[in-house]
């Protein structure tokens, strides 16, 4: 495996939630505490930065341009022309964009966290307490005509969620649980039957992907690495990083064989250089096209 390199060095302050933009190709990854959405492309290395409304949880690619966003008080569209400012080496975020509430749910003391793009194009979004109380958080499926239907009403920190190659499972990390659990999927395409999946000892789970072979990655906040996992739950790789809270993974590039990571500063009192930068592991393997967002 190819060593770990720096696709885009920065300070975010609690990177997260990378995805790859199939129509755009692009990374897209957001700065949940510094309320910014972030486009990284590897071609040509080309970045632009969007402000949001609130503090973000996650950001993906609407099947007809635009942005669906994962925020404080609910889940928001933007449009295609939201792209953000240019930036070279890092520059000021680009100004107000127009944005519309698809479902808008404020809660005290509570933000968004990490979301994910299921087959069918539906959103399915988690939240936390700040103070990561147990029991605080939620996930919730967003279908694209804004429809809410609540999943998991008692998770303290909702964090990465993949879908298995034959779209029959979704794999799922409450982080403090150490767990990534797995669950069947019913008729209607809802989660049954959670079961364990894998114990993490060495830090907390937090995103993950699926490959295409069905292995599950998955970054380990304060455990300074990502890990593979086969599809019986079974330890297969472990990528080392320089930075010890790297939060989420995804693959993209040409071919989708680039693992791309996303890392953190935020509660470290002496940060590594590249906490907060967009690592990547060039040829890692092979990731499944991630759908857009159908609303």
């Amino acid at each position: 495996m190819t060593a770990v390199e720096v696709a885009v060095r920065a300070h975010a302050a609690l990177g997260e939630g990378p995805t790859w933009d199939s129509a755009a190709d692009r990374l897209i990854w957001v700065d949940i505490l510094g309320s910014r959405v972030h486009t990284y492309d590897p071609a040509t290395g080309r970045r632009t930065v969007l402000a949001t409304e609130q503090h973000v949880g996650a950001a993906k690619p609407r099947a007809g341009g635009g942005l669906v966003v994962n925020l404080r008080d609910g889940v928001g569209l933007y449009p295609p022309a939201a792209s953000g400012a240019s930036t070279g080496a890092g520059g000021p975020a680009g100004g107000p964009a127009p944005f519309r509430w698809l479902h808008h749910d404020p809660v005290p003391g509570r933000r968004a966290n990490d979301a994910a793009v299921a087959p069918d194009g539906s959103l399915w979004c988690g939240t936390m307490r700040y103070d990561e109380a147990p029991g605080g958080g939620t996930l919730t499926r967003i279908a694209p005509d804004g429809t809410v239907r609540p999943l998991l009403d008692d998770v303290a920190v909702s964090n990465g969620t993949g879908w298995s190659p034959d779209g029959r499972r979704v794999y799922y990390v409450d982080s403090p649980t150490r767990r990534i659990d797995v669950f069947d999927l019913d008729d209607d395409r809802l989660p049954v039957n959670r079961r364990a999946f894998t114990t993490v000892e060495d830090g907390f789970p937090d995103g993950l992907t699926v490959d295409a072979q069905g292995g599950v990655w998955v970054a380990l906040w304060d455990g300074g690495a990502v890990r593979r996992y086969t599809p019986d739950g079974a330890l297969d790789r472990v990528v080392p990083l320089p930075v010890r809270r790297p939060t989420a993974c995804a693959f993209g590039g040409t071919g989708r064989t680039d693992l791309y990571i996303t890392t953190a500063r935020t509660g470290l009192a002496r940060p590594h250089p590249l906490s907060g930068s967009l690592l990547v592991v060039p040829g890692a393997g092979k990731g499944l096209p991630q759908p857009p967002f159908a609303g």
